[in-house]
């Protein structure tokens, strides 16, 4: 009965966002592993767990999983023909560390906007990627990317995206639709957001399906149906992670203050100088 009514919000969330139009034949979208802290494993689906590694191109059906402490993963997301050939470079690596908190400013209107994708899976974390497609149809780039956080928390910074894409992550008890946000959500149901928008999608204690918008300062909890207002502690410390996770194509090296061991980062910090 939970799996149905999570679905069940899901297609509700998926009509809220207008995602109508769908292509036939999609092709591959790949995400791309530019920075490691600490421990990360990851599965082809197999069950079989291997170490994370700079440049190891992520696929639908694979399966990130971090360590307990102190440690994270961040991932670009691409086109599959690209994936394997951009090199990555920080933009700027200053400003806080550990799990990617503290560093910058609390507010999102001063962070730019994203303009490409990427997520942060931070440490104790279990997520699947169930769907990573990219289909070109009328001119414009339609892409699918449906997460499956299983436990812990990611952070992401999304691009605003075409009115027939898709940008889904699913928690045990709901799912948000991500439209050109900068996020953190938490498997137990807590959506925060400092830039953009998030729609989330549940049931509720009555088994109704509720959706949600959830805007730029705020945070909804869907265990309680609570909505409240972002504290400047984590709007300070999604801000820093923005920072962070500014990513850029083609060489020259990184821009802006900061090497591959920025900031209040300790321990392994790798960011990935070149394609795999």
């Amino acid at each position: 009965m939970n799996k149905t009514l999570i679905w069940l919000a899901a297609a509700v969330l998926t009509l809220t966002l207008a995602s109508s139009v769908r292509a036939e034949e999609g092709k591959q979208r790949t995400g791309k592993v530019v920075r490691i802290k600490g421990d990360a494993q990851y599965s082809t689906g197999n069950k079989v767990w291997q170490p994370l590694k700079v440049g190891v191109v992520l696929r639908s059906g694979n399966i990130v999983r971090t360590a307990k402490e102190a440690s994270f993963v961040d991932i670009v997301l691409n086109q599959e023909e690209t994936a394997k050939a951009v090199v990555v470079k920080p933009v700027s690596t200053s400003g806080g560390g550990g799990g990617g908190g503290g560093g910058g400013g609390g507010n999102g209107d001063l962070l730019p906007a994203p303009d490409q994708d990427v997520i942060r899976i931070l440490e104790d974390s279990y997520l699947v990627f169930d769907s990573l497609t990219a289909t070109d149809a009328s001119g414009d780039t339609v892409t699918e990317t449906l997460l499956d956080l299983k436990r812990g928390s990611v952070f992401g910074t999304v691009k605003k995206q075409s009115a027939a894409s898709r940008f889904e992550v699913k928690i045990p008890n709901g799912v948000a639709g991500i439209r050109g946000t900068i996020f953190l959500i938490s498997s137990a149901g807590n959506i925060a957001c400092v830039q953009g928008s998030v729609v989330a999608a549940h049931a509720d204690s009555g088994g109704n399906v509720v959706t949600k918008p959830v805007g730029a300062g705020q945070q909804y909890n869907t265990a309680t149906g609570e909505t409240s207002a972002i504290s400047s502690g984590l709007a300070s410390f999604m801000s820093g992670m923005a920072q962070q996770c500014r990513y850029t194509y083609g060489g020259g090296g990184p821009r802006g203050g900061g090497g591959p061991r920025g900031g209040g980062d300790h321990g392994p910090d790798i960011v990935s100088p070149n394609q795999p």
